[in-house]
């Protein structure tokens, strides 16, 4: 980062399985997000395609059934492919509003799904990384990725890399993105838990980097009519109540964490505070010690 930036992490939904109106969603809240300054704007976890939270796509152990085969085709059928009319769609919004865009899609590649987060600037398609390791049930609908995308990227807003929910929790993953000096460290997330935000702070300060963690706020309401949930029929029952927020390299919020509703965060990030960190802690640098692994039997 050469100069200070204004960014926005966007909590919101998407439309379920609807990528045409999900589409509709994306120019929604990037307009929104444009309009308050941010340069760079994230979204959270399969905000395209949707994140299928309480779905069970009819799986037991040794068990599949035709009903979850028909509701697997239904969200592979949802899913954003590369090259395609939404993903141009998605890049001539980019180019319009003059921004970089980091936002998590569904992507289906051939016929497996990868849950992704694509950074897309003014060229296109910056960096595709596919999350490496879904979680728990996650692993029934998606595929693995592989460590190749673990990267950082530069852009006219500064040096971005991506870990995507449960990624987090890898610190062999966060230390590839520390080593490639990464300032803007994006998290697009489902995880709506108290103890998020704690992980959120520790990274800012563990890697002296800005962090950007966007998660959706999804009602019942943004799920099909027929979608089987297990909590709740009410349109507003909630079933991910978002948490998003932006931290400095120091781990101080400078927004959120914010619940209970669709919104647009936005904050200054002043590049110098990510220098004056590392003074004391440079984990790729002279706190990085990496003699001591070697020292392992």
């Amino acid at each position: 980062m050469e100069a200070a930036l204004t960014a926005a992490v966007v909590q919101a939904a998407p439309a379920a399985f609807d990528l045409d109106a999900t589409m509709d969603r994306v120019e929604h809240w990037c307009f929104e997000a444009r309009a308050k300054g941010a340069r760079l704007v994230v979204f959270p976890e399969a905000f395209l395609g949707g994140y299928p939270k309480g779905a069970d796509f009819g799986v037991r152990v040794g068990m599949r059934s035709d009903q979850g085969r028909i509701a697997f085709q239904r969200y592979a059928d949802a899913a954003l492919t590369i090259p395609g009319a939404h993903f141009e769609r998605l890049c001539q919004l980019v180019r319009e509003l003059d921004i970089v865009l980091l936002i998590g899609a569904i992507e289906r590649d051939g016929t497996s799904l990868y849950c992704s987060a694509l950074t897309i600037d003014r060229s296109g398609l910056l960096a595709r990384h596919r999350k490496i390791m879904p979680t728990a049930m996650e692993r029934v609908i998606w595929a693995n990725g592989d460590g190749s995308s673990i990267a950082v990227h530069p852009t006219p807003v500064g040096r971005i890399g991506a870990a995507i929910c449960w990624e987090n929790y890898m610190p062999q993953l966060r230390m590839r993105l520390y080593q490639q000096q990464v300032e803007l460290y994006c998290a697009p997330t489902v995880d709506d838990r108290d103890s998020w935000i704690h992980s959120m702070r520790h990274i800012a300060c563990e890697g002296r980097c800005f962090v950007l963690s966007a998660c959706q706020y999804a009602l019942r309401g943004d799920y099909p009519a027929d979608y089987q949930c297990i909590q709740g029929d009410a349109p507003d029952t909630v079933l991910i109540r978002g948490g998003s927020c932006i931290v400095d390299p120091f781990g101080n919020l400078l927004a959120g964490p914010h619940y209970g509703a669709s919104a647009v965060l936005v904050a200054e990030l002043d590049p110098q505070l990510i220098i004056r960190g590392k003074f004391d802690l440079d984990l790729a640098g002279h706190y990085a010690r990496p003699d001591i692994f070697g020292q392992l039997r």
